[in-house]
């Protein structure tokens, strides 16, 4: 009768190992972004305010190219050294986190 009840156990535990079922996860990452369209301007063509907010904050930049958007927000192109960077303002010489 032991043996009976013992093996009974046996395959019933070994019965729902295969039973259980291990969690699945997917994972699904959306990416979207955004692409403002900037037209180049004449760096002539930037505002006096930003080109004076420009000396103020970095002394020793040079201007190499503007860009414009819809809502007038200026893309700039600017050489420290040998070090080239994109800043960004409002038209009215404050700037922009992007």
């Amino acid at each position: 009768m032991k043996n009976l009840f013992l093996s009974a156990a046996i395959v019933l535990g070994g019965l729902t190992t295969f039973a259980s079922t291990s969690p699945v996860s997917n994972t699904i990452v959306n990416t979207i972004s955004f692409q403002e369209e900037y037209t180049e301007v004449k760096v002539v063509e930037v505002p006096v305010a930003i080109t004076d907010a420009l000396k103020k904050a970095y002394p020793d930049a040079i201007l190499t190219k503007a860009f414009k958007n819809a809502k007038s927000e200026y893309k700039l192109e600017v050489t420290v050294g040998d070090k080239v960077g994109s800043l960004y303002a409002n038209a009215d010489g404050s700037w922009i986190k992007k």
